[in-house]
C-alpha cells in the first residue's frame, strides 16, 4: 500500500522533524489541504423552537472534560468537601493518556532528579501496579551518565543525556484506576454526554446544557471548570482566547495514535541504537515507500510498540470535517506502517494492528485570555509567581523550572469558570510544554481545588484567596514554593503585583 498517495491523491508535502536532544518524538509532520469527501453544500439557518431544558443535577462544581485535567481537578474540588459532577463524553477517563493512547507520560522532575509535577501525579503513580508503568527507578532521576542516559533516552525517559523521571503505562489500568480514585471521593460521573452550550448570565457562567441518549439537559454549579482541551466552555461563553495555530510546529499539529502488538521491542531497540547506518537506511526506506513515516515508541510492556504520528497540519480540531479526514488518514497509516514493518523492521516480523486510539491527537486549538500569563521571557527568570499553583520542569537544563500562576486558570472578565489543561493562558512557545499530560494534572488540581474552595466560600473564583488556594493544594501534596505571596491576595490582585 502506498500511504503517501492518500487514495490516489496529490501526495503531500512532507517536513522530516529529525531527533535531537531536545525533540526525540521525531515524526514526519506533513501537509494537504484536499479532503476525502467533497465540500458540504450547506447554506442558511434553522431556527431552533424555544423549550424547557430540564435540569439533571445541581452541584457546587462541575468539571466539563474528563482528561487528565479534568480527573485531577474533579478529585481536588471533591477534597475541599465540594459537591462535584464530571462530565465526559467517551466512556472512560484520562484523555489523551488513555484513549488518545499518549501512554508516555512527559518528565516530572526537574533536572536534578526532584519530582516537581507532584500532588495527583504522585498518588497515580502510587497506586498504578508495578507491571502497568515502566520507567527508570527513583535512584535513577537525575543521573547524568552517559550509558545510562542513551538507554534511557531510547526509552523515552533522559533528555540533554539526563534521566528523568517520564514512564509509560498501561492505559486501561490508568482508565481503571481514575475512575476508582474519583468514585472514592463522591464524584458523580456522567459518561456518554457531551457539553452543547454554556449557561451564561450577566457575565457569569452557571452550567451547562448537554446532550446524551436522554435528549437535551442541564447541568447547573456554583462554578464550572472547563477541561475540555478546546476551550469550548469558555470560548462559547465569550471568554477571550487565542488559536495562533503554526502549521510547521510539532506541538500544533494531530494525529490518531494506535498500537502494534505481537512485536519484541528490545529487539528493536537493538538495531534503532546499536546499528544507526542501517537505521537511517531503514527511515529512508521507509519514507520512499510510505511517502511518510515515524519509527514507534516504547509502551509498558516489550510486546507492543507504541505510534505517535505522523503528524497532520494544515488541518483544525475546531472543523469536523477536518478531524475526520485525520482521522480516515490516521487509520490507512497504521495499516500501512503495519505491513511496512513486519517486512523490514528488526523484532516486527509477528506484528499486528493491536488498537488505534478512539480519540483524536489535538495538541493545540484555543488558549484562553487569562489574567496571568505564562510566557517565553518568563524562562530564564526562575522567578516564584506570587499565585503560584505549582511547578513545571523546564525545556532544557539552560533554564529554571517554571512557576505555574493561579491567574492562567482565571479569565479576565468572565466569571464562575476556571480553565485548566492545554488550553490554560499562556504563549504558544510554553504551550509546547503546558500542554502535556502532567502539567494538565497540575493545572487542573489547582483549578479543582480553588473551585472547590469558590463554591464553599460563595465567592467568585478570581476572589479565592491565593494563601488559602495554596495551603490546599499543599495539603494535597502538590509542589508549590514560598514566594512573594502577600496574606489575603486573590487572583486580580496577583495578577496587577505581575504587571
Amino acid at each position: 500500500m502506498n500511504g503517501g498517495s492518500l487514495g490516489g491523491k496529490q501526495s503531500p508535502r512532507v517536513r522530516e522533524i529529525r531527533q535531537t536532544e531536545d525533540r526525540f518524538l521525531s515524526s514526519d509532520i506533513f501537509e494537504q489541504s484536499s479532503h476525502e469527501f467533497p465540500p458540504r453544500n450547506g447554506h442558511g439557518t434553522l431556527r431552533e423552537p424555544a423549550r424547557d431544558v430540564p435540569i439533571y443535577h445541581n452541584c457546587d462544581v462541575l468539571v466539563v472534560g474528563g482528561g487528565p485535567a479534568g480527573t485531577a481537578a474533579a478529585l481536588a474540588a471533591a477534597r475541599t468537601g465540594a459537591d462535584v459532577v464530571l462530565l465526559e463524553r467517551y466512556n472512560h477517563l484520562g484523555g489523551l493518556s488513555t484513549g488518545g493512547v499518549v501512554i508516555w507520560i512527559d518528565r516530572m522532575t526537574d533536572w536534578e532528579g526532584n519530582q516537581v509535577i507532584r500532588g495527583f501525579a504522585e498518588e497515580v503513580f502510587d497506586r498504578l501496579p508495578a507491571d502497568a508503568v515502566a520507567g527508570p527507578d527513583r535512584s535513577l532521576w537525575g543521573v547524568r551518565d552517559e550509558a545510562l542516559a542513551k538507554y534511557w533516552r531510547l526509552r523515552t525517559s533522559a533528555f540533554h543525556g539526563i534521566v528523568t523521571w517520564a514512564p509509560t503505562i498501561d492505559p486501561e489500568r490508568m482508565k481503571l484506576l481514575s475512575q476508582q480514585i474519583l468514585i472514592e471521593a463522591s464524584v458523580r460521573l456522567v459518561f456518554h454526554s457531551w457539553m452543547a452550550v454554556p449557561v451564561v448570565e450577566e457575565g457569569t457562567v452557571r452550567g451547562v446544557v448537554f446532550e446524551s441518549k436522554e435528549g437535551r439537559q442541564a447541568l447547573m454549579a456554583r462554578v464550572v471548570v472547563d477541561c475540555t482541551g478546546d476551550g469550548d466552555v469558555f470560548a462559547r461563553a465569550g471568554a477571550g482566547f487565542e488559536n495562533d495555530i503554526e502549521e510547521g510546529d510539532v506541538h500544533h499539529s494531530m494525529n490518531t495514535g494506535f498500537m502494534l502488538g505481537g512485536v519484541d521491542m528490545e529487539t528493536w531497540l537493538a538495531f534503532r541504537g546499536g546499528e544507526p547506518d542501517a537505521f537511517s537506511d531503514f527511515m529512508k526506506l521507509g519514507r520512499e515507500a510510505l511517502g511518510f513515516f515515524q519509527p514507534p515508541y516504547v509502551s509498558w510492556r516489550n510486546d507492543i510498540a507504541l505510534f505517535l504520528g505522523p503528524r497532520q497540519s494544515g488541518l483544525s480540531a475546531l472543523n469536523v470535517d477536518d478531524m475526520t479526514e485525520v482521522e480516515i488518514r490516521s487509520h490507512r497509516f497504521m495499516e500501512a506502517h503495519c505491513a511496512f514493518f513486519r517486512k523490514h523492521a528488526p523484532g516486527f516480523q509477528n506484528a499486528y494492528m493491536l488498537l488505534s486510539g478512539p480519540q483524536l491527537g489535538v495538541r493545540h486549538t484555543r488558549r484562553l485570555a487569562g489574567l496571568g500569563r505564562i510566557e517565553r521571557g518568563q524562562w530564564d527568570l526562575g522567578e516564584v509567581r506570587p499565585d503560584e499553583v505549582g511547578v513545571s520542569p523546564s525545556v532544557s537544563p539552560k533554564f529554571p523550572v517554571i512557576s505555574v500562576p493561579y491567574g492562567a486558570l482565571v479569565p479576565i472578565k468572565l466569571d464562575g469558570l476556571l480553565a485548566a489543561g492545554r488550553h490554560i493562558s499562556c504563549d504558544a512557545n510554553s504551550h509546547g510544554f503546558m500542554r502535556e499530560i502532567p502539567q494538565c494534572w497540575l493545572t487542573g488540581q489547582a483549578a479543582g481545588a480553588a473551585a472547590g474552595i469558590a463554591a464553599n466560600h460563595g465567592v467568585q473564583p478570581r476572589k479565592v484567596d491565593v494563601g488559602e488556594l495554596q495551603s490546599v493544594l499543599r495539603r494535597q501534596g502538590a509542589f508549590i514554593r514560598s514566594g512573594n505571596d502577600a496574606p489575603n491576595a486573590t487572583a486580580d490582585e496577583a495578577a496587577g503585583s505581575s504587571d
